[in-house]
Formats: structure tokens, C-alpha cells, sequence
């Protein structure tokens, strides 16, 4: 019973946030809240350099309405949206996911990083980055989602805020089961709704705060579908297999063809 208690309790509405992750080379860091920001690559890709949104940062339950914010802007629609996160709350995630969706953009993993002394403010982006906890179910939110071989997608428990750092020794209130409870059925519901294996959830409930986060293999990243393309942009593909256009952001289904 103590068991299964315990698993019950992974899934809380929101997750102390995980303040830590690593700092890019520039200035960007996963430490903070989750901010959205326009990155153009630079500075040497000439006429195929990149445009994607950079979100780095753990969710918060005001991160979906801080996006709601940003998207105001009519070219989210249909745009890359790369993640180097820590997770944070559940309940911020999945309406982050949602919105996410209803933009039909494409989600990966990434590391920003802001070029020094660069007056227009360019960026290189490296496949080097952390998808953490409920960083990986916002991965679904996408309509195509890629997730580099370099990049880490990890899964654990997210526990009840302030006694995650304690989870053994704490006592749990029935109040508290309730909302676990609740919100796992909520979590399982977007799962399903976004498309998503729901094996993803039953691997995150298996791996405790006590223990290392559980890396997502390959085959997990496909069955799971958290990875349903080859290529992220259109122009990471051989050189004889590119568009004419420039202006294709995304490869859907096989490498070298344009989402646009």
C-alpha cells in the first residue's frame, strides 16, 4: 500500500521547481522561469541560417499565459519551438501543451546559445540540451516533434512541491492524494489527446526523486512518439536532397520535404 501510495503521489499539480541546469556559453540559462525569445542563427550559414523560439526554463503556472503573450505574434503559427528545460508544473505544462497545439508548431530539444558582441543578437543552436520531467510531455504538444541523438529527453516522478527534496519522510494528507490522483487522470488525458504514447507516463511513474532521472532511449523516443521526424529544419539534410526555397522551416516524414 506504502508503494503504491508513494507512486500516487508522482504526479501533483506543480513540482517545486528545479533550480538548477547549465548555463549556455552565452547568457541564456534553464535556472529561471520559462521565457520565449525569436533566435536567428548566425553568423557564418549564410542563406540557410535558422529562425526558431527558444524556451529555456522550468514551467510555472504563469508560463502558458506568458506564451499566450508572445504568440500574439501572427509567425508563431507553424514555427520551431526548441526546449531546454528542467519541467516544473504539471497543470502549466499541459496548458502550455495545448497551446502549443493549437499553433501547430514543431517541438524539439535544443541549446541556445547568444553570440558574443553580436549587435543583431545571433544565435547557434546545439543538439547539446535537457529535456527534463514534464519538459518531455510538452515534446507531444508538437505536430511534428524532433528530438536530436545528442539531446537527453529524462522522466521521473514529479512530487508535491516542497516535499519533493524529503519525499520519504514526509506524511501525505488525504487532500493531497486527491490532487494527485486528479491530476493524474488529467495528465493521462492530454497524453492521449496530443497523441502521445501513453507508456510515457507509465515509465515516469516508475522512477522516484530519490533516484537518477531515466533517460528515454531511442526506441522509447519513437514508440513513445515523441520523435516522429528525421530532420528538425529543412536544410539539415544533405545538400543535394534541399528545397529550392529557403523558406521551408520544417522537414515532415522524409528528410527534404518541406513543411511549408
Amino acid at each position: 500500500m506504502l508503494r503504491l501510495i508513494l507512486v500516487g503521489l508522482a504526479l501533483a499539480c506543480s513540482a517545486a521547481p528545479a533550480v538548477g541546469g547549465s548555463l549556455t556559453p552565452a547568457e541564456d540559462s534553464a535556472g529561471g522561469p520559462m521565457r520565449f525569445e525569436w533566435r536567428h542563427e548566425g553568423p557564418d550559414c549564410g542563406s540557410l541560417c535558422r529562425t526558431w523560439i527558444s524556451a529555456v526554463g522550468y514551467i510555472t503556472s504563469d508560463t502558458a499565459r506568458d506564451f499566450d503573450a508572445f504568440a500574439q505574434d501572427p509567425k508563431v503559427r507553424g514555427a520551431v519551438i526548441v526546449f531546454d528545460s528542467d519541467g516544473g508544473s504539471v497543470l502549466g505544462a499541459i496548458a502550455l501543451g495545448r497551446s502549443v497545439r493549437k499553433l501547430d508548431m514543431v517541438t524539439s530539444v535544443g541549446r541556445t546559445t547568444v553570440l558574443r558582441n553580436d549587435p543583431a543578437r545571433r544565435a547557434t543552436l546545439s543538439p547539446d540540451a535537457r529535456c527534463e520531467s514534464m519538459c518531455a510531455f510538452l515534446l507531444l504538444a508538437g505536430k511534428e516533434r524532433y528530438v536530436p541523438p545528442q539531446a537527453q529527453v529524462l522522466v521521473h516522478q514529479i512530487w508535491l512541491g516542497k516535499k519533493r527534496k524529503q519525499a520519504l519522510e514526509s506524511n501525505y494528507s488525504a487532500d493531497e492524494l486527491n490532487v494527485v490522483q486528479r491530476d493524474i487522470g488529467r495528465l493521462a488525458q492530454y497524453t492521449v489527446e496530443m497523441g502521445g504514447g501513453i507508456d510515457l507516463l507509465e515509465t515516469a511513474l516508475r522512477v522516484p526523486p530519490w533516484e537518477p532521472l531515466y533517460r528515454l532511449s531511442r526506441e522509447e523516443l519513437g514508440r513513445m512518439r515523441l520523435n516522429t521526424v528525421e530532420t528538425l529544419f529543412a536544410y539539415d539534410v544533405p545538400e543535394a536532397a534541399r528545397p529550392a526555397s529557403p523558406s521551408a522551416l520544417a522537414t515532415v516524414g522524409q528528410p527534404g520535404t518541406p513543411r511549408h
